[in-house]
């Protein structure tokens, strides 16, 4: 990786390949800002329609199958953040607006973004 750019930019095609895989669709837009040793990444998404069905008929399992999705995408995305990135995990967390179809993901890691990519540069 040749800038901290191009590592956004790489990270923004992972995060949209695995909201894919887990939810069905990808992002609408998406924006990567890292601060120290944290990744926001925020997302404008459209509602899985499913979900909105689930969650009408009985909230309950709405919530739980939200549940479950957010979880595999934390998963999915803890698995590339090692993998591809060989970056150290602390905790990564995700929270979703309905009404805006806002999503945040916060991503705690070990130490700073850069020590991680220093080598690379």
């Amino acid at each position: 990786m040749s800038s901290l750019g191009d590592f956004k930019q790489e990270l923004i095609k992972d995060y949209n390949i695995i909201n894919n895989k887990v939810f069905g669709n990808g992002v609408v837009r998406q924006r990567v800002d890292i601060v120290g040793d944290k990744l926001l990444i925020f997302a404008l998404n459209k509602r899985v329609h499913s979900l909105s069905y689930l969650k009408a008929t009985d909230s309950h399992v709405g919530e739980l199958a939200n549940h479950c999705l957010v979880e595999g995408l934390k998963k999915e995305l803890l698995e590339v953040l090692t993998n591809k990135y060989r970056f150290d995990v602390k905790a990564i967390f995700k929270d979703y607006d309905v009404n805006a179809e806002l999503s945040c993901t916060v991503v705690l890691l070990e130490k700073n973004v850069g020590e991680y990519l220093a080598p690379k540069l």
